[in-house]
């Protein structure tokens, strides 16, 4: 009769199965860039996303179907990085929607399961484009449905449920023609396809033991507590935890649980969506907070740390009003009132964190092209921002996402994505704020000024390849624009000017040039003396930027 159903203690070993695959599987996904940049980040990108969702998936014993459904959805949610990882969490979302109805799954349940899964991801994403990891979600989910009563046996389901995804996967280059260039299939496809097949193996038993992140990156800055003495903390353990929500969590509920975390405790945050709770707390009594927290559902990713004894330890960035209170102990603590406007931007690089910092940016996420921050990194920032009103600056096309995901999980904060795709986008956007402007408005005058600049990057090549007609050999220095290779040559400089001179036109006046942290200052002046010898009314600006990966970064108003 084979396999039937799947029940929860199945699918949590399939569901851990799946990410530990994926992850021993990410630099095979990595190189399927179609740019031959050393950013390929796709499969980093869903192995973080569905690790931030395994580990809470882990941590659960006695899984029901409903426990396991909301710890995939919000864990996955949460971590979410990079286009390829909101897609992601939004087909686990969508399937997890109709599977916590249910005890058990069987055909039926997990074909209709994918097709919602389909439809979620579908409906996130502003313009869909075909030959992408969509178009294999869909696939699947088509064959799934052609399934529903020709067999009920849950592995041969699945089985040929893969084998028909593989097929839409090889057919990817058939629907853009960028990726028949270069010879490769769709790099989140293929992710997709290793989540599916771990989880495979597992259905089959044979699981792949879960292990978590073999090399999990950090995010976010390091907070320096040296200085502060333990005598001045009032509050010394640092509580975080989260709650899988068992029932729904009013508006009054979250009311009352912060009241009650206030009456124990201070730099408090509680962020809720519609499947948990996030938690952050400074008490001397951590288990009274969980005890509370144990009434609204389970908990999962509970921390403690003792803050007079690790001073050095890494704080939520919205932590910063509770560090200046720990060193002015006498004061009483008054909330400033809530300004009108904040800014968050994303960047990698000193250089250009400080920049954004000149400019009035409120809190500079670190990360950027080969570091997406997600979308939980983005609720932090959120959190620490105090305004009405907050602007968000991705400053990459694989951040904007996981930046629209955040904005939908926030509800006390106006919160308004200007879709920036590079950091001389970003700047050119924040300085089009005009502080008499409503957001509206402001949201129109910023997009408009990021339009307005023409932006490029100055890279080397991993591989050998073909694009757009031209010849790439690995180690060739590469000037990419805004959308394809313009440049690739075996010197760095010719790269880059030739670079400049596809961006540079008739109307063009002034140029910045934002040397990494593999270039140095001088090299860049070299570069920008050219171009103002050569471009009579151009005006060339040379900044230090520290990026990594990319020796410079151009920008043409």
């Amino acid at each position: 009769m084979g396999l039937q159903t799947v029940d929860a203690v199945l699918l949590q070993k399939i569901f851990l199965s799946a990410a530990q695959n994926i992850e021993s599987k990410k630099e095979i996904i990595n190189e399927l860039n179609v740019f031959p940049v050393p950013d390929g980040d796709t499969g980093s990108n869903m192995t973080m996303t569905i690790m931030s969702a395994a580990r809470d998936v882990a941590a659960l014993k006695d899984p029901s179907m409903a426990t396991l459904a909301k710890a995939i959805s919000s864990g996955s949610l949460r971590g979410a990085r990079g286009n390829s990882g909101v897609i992601l969490s939004q087909l686990l979302r969508g399937f997890c929607k109709v599977i916590g109805g249910y005890d058990e799954i069987d055909v039926d349940v997990a074909a209709n399961a994918f097709s919602k899964a389909v439809e979620t991801a579908y409906k996130a994403v502003m313009k869909p484009k075909e030959g992408t990891i969509l178009t294999v979600a869909k696939g699947g989910a088509q064959k799934a449905a052609e399934l529903v009563g020709e067999t009920e046996d849950m592995i041969d389901f699945v089985r040929k449920v893969i084998e028909y995804m593989e097929e839409v996967l090889e057919y990817t280059p058939e629907l853009l023609p960028v990726l028949k260039e270069a010879g490769v299939v769709d790099s989140g496809g293929r992710g997709l396809l290793e989540v599916m097949k771990g989880g495979f193996e597992a259905l089959c038993g044979n699981e792949i033991e879960f292990k978590g992140e073999s090399n999990k990156p950090a995010s976010g800055k390091t907070v320096d507590t040296s200085e502060i003495s333990t005598a001045e903390i009032k509050f010394g353990y640092c509580t975080e935890f989260i709650v899988l929500l068992d029932k729904k969590f009013s508006p009054k509920d979250e009311v009352d649980f912060k009241a009650f975390l206030e009456s124990i405790g201070d730099s408090i945050v509680c962020v809720a969506d519609e499947t948990m709770v996030k938690v952050h707390v400074h008490t001397n009594h951590p288990g009274q907070a969980f005890e509370k927290g144990l009434t609204y559902g389970q908990l999962t990713n509970m921390k403690i740390d003792n803050m007079r004894i690790e001073h050095e330890e890494k704080l939520f960035k919205e932590q910063q009003s509770a560090e200046k209170s720990m060193e002015e102990p006498k004061k009483e603590e008054v909330k400033e009132p809530a300004k009108e406007y904040g800014f968050i931007a994303v960047a990698a690089g000193k250089g250009l964190s400080e920049i954004f910092d000149e400019l009035g940016v409120d809190h500079v996420i670190e990360g950027g092209q080969t570091m997406n921050p997600s979308t939980e990194d983005m609720l932090n920032a959120i959190d620490a921002v105090n305004a009405k009103n907050i602007f968000i600056f991705p400053n990459n096309k694989n951040i904007i996402l996981a930046a629209q995901q955040a904005k939908e999980l926030t509800t006390d904060k106006n919160i308004i994505v200007i879709p920036s795709k590079t950091i001389p986008q970003g700047i050119s956007g924040i300085i089009g704020f005009i502080a008499e402007k409503d957001p509206r408005e402001n949201e129109k005058l910023m997009t408009e000024a990021c339009k307005n600049v023409k932006s490029g990057s100055v890279t080397y090549a991993v591989r050998d390849t073909r694009i757009d007609g031209k010849e790439i050999k690995m180690g060739d220095y590469m000037g990419l624009d805004d959308k394809t290779i313009v440049s690739v040559a075996t010197d760095i400089k010719e790269a880059t000017i030739l670079l400049a001179d596809g961006m540079i036109d008739e109307d063009s006046e002034v140029a910045c040039i934002y040397y990494g942290e593999e270039a140095t200052e001088d090299q860049a002046q070299e570069i920008a003396g050219v171009l103002e010898e050569k471009y009579d009314n151009l005006e060339v600006e040379v900044h230090k930027g520290g990026q990594p990966v990319y020796y410079y970064l151009l920008s043409v108003e």
